[in-house]
């Protein structure tokens, strides 16, 4: 294995190789510390308040704020480290020699191709597996420790289709700490016929039945011109619906959903048509798409930095920052656009790498060769 490597990366790869994954996690490494740092100093009277553990604050609020972080960055990081690390060699006229010496430029890109996939792979299965495990950790320690503030769990207003035979629920209120909806309704169509209304003040689900409680029912049955109706009585029922499907979710929520878990979700979802759908299937496209950032930010870097310019490395490295800015409001526009419904959630996921990608190419046909 020695052999084959030593055969195929020569020791310019290797150079650039250690230097750019050796810039990549130092970079990296100080980004974090001064994020812990400055997370420590802004929950500090939370973890003193609420009287979590050394141990809770570090294998679990910490085991899932730094992976989450480190994934996010790891690609924009990767770019600075890029234009860092390529500025300084052309600075010190380390790359004309390697042009120079019949090396193509396309050649001279292979190492950092080499060392993009090692960050790509890592990211990826970070992002697929690992993130949304860890955000589950912080997440249950927010909810147990107070973090989100006395917030509301009242969910309200909730329309939901229950299957594709044509049942439709409404509930006006539902309270998930006691497991109890205020004015239900439930509504059978036989195609835009209504054949079954329930009308119920209080349902209720009882855990150890498994079971719905609907309690002081109205009960229409219509066919046709004929209509018959009960009153006043308490029905036990089974329904495909569980008090979790009234949980008040945010947006970190999908995040800390396994892909198992959330595709169930986006399964369910299409069904009832809660009006989160575009949000959890941009959430996973995403864990998918994000990852080749690392590609294309990477191209963008050696375009910018392999040229010698006047001043050093500090003009490439500004408009590095400036370009990291950029791809963050574009990837968060699109968000936006994916959440409205305005861009298809697979579409949206796709333009920051797209568009970046596009400049990326440019960028290394106008480059010096």
């Amino acid at each position: 294995m020695k052999e084959i490597y030593h055969k195929y990366v020569k020791v310019i790869d290797r150079y650039i190789i250690n230097k750019y994954l050796g810039t990549f996690v130092f970079t990296l490494g100080i980004f974090m510390v001064i994020s812990v740092v400055f997370d420590i100093s802004e929950h500090l009277d939370n973890f003193l308040s609420k009287h979590a553990t050394l141990e809770q604050i570090a294998f679990q609020y910490y085991a899932g704020f730094i992976p989450f972080y480190l994934n996010m960055l790891s690609p924009l990081i990767n770019f600075l480290a890029v234009i860092f690390f390529t500025a300084k060699m052309a600075n010190q006229t380390e790359i004309v020699p390697i042009l120079s010496g019949r090396a193509s430029f396309n050649r001279f890109l292979r190492p950092y191709f080499l060392a993009a996939t090692l960050i790509f792979i890592v990211s990826f299965f970070a992002n697929v597996y690992l993130i949304p495990y860890t955000n589950r950790l912080k997440i249950d320690f927010e909810n147990s420790h107070g973090f989100n503030g006395d917030q509301d769990p009242t969910k309200s207003e909730v329309h939901l289709k229950l299957d594709n035979k044509g049942t439709y629920v409404y509930m006006q209120t539902f309270d998930p700490v006691i497991h109890t909806g205020y004015t239900f309704i439930l509504e059978k169509f036989n195609g835009d016929e209504l054949k079954e209304k329930i009308y119920a003040t209080t349902i209720k689900f009882d855990s150890v039945k498994n079971r719905w409680n609907l309690q002081n029912c109205t009960i229409r049955f219509v066919n046709g011109l004929r209509e018959t109706q009960k009153t006043g009585i308490n029905i036990d029922t089974t329904l495909d619906m569980r008090p979790s499907d009234f949980d008040v979710l945010h947006d970190d929520s999908y995040d800390a959903m396994s892909l198992k878990v959330l595709n169930v979700a986006i399964d369910k979802e299409k069904v009832r048509g809660s009006g989160v759908l575009p949000n959890m299937e941009y959430q996973k496209y995403r864990r998918f798409i994000y990852p080749f950032s690392t590609f294309v930010l990477m191209l963008i870097g050696v375009a910018l930095s392999s040229r010698k310019v006047r001043g050093g490395i500090g003009l490439p490295l500004g408009i590095g920052i400036i370009l990291c800015f950029t791809f963050i409001i574009v990837d968060k526009f699109t968000f936006v656009f994916a959440e409205k419904g305005t861009v298809s959630p697979l579409i949206a996921a796709f333009i920051p790498n797209v568009v970046f990608a596009i400049l990326g190419v440019y960028l290394i046909y106008k480059a010096p060769k």
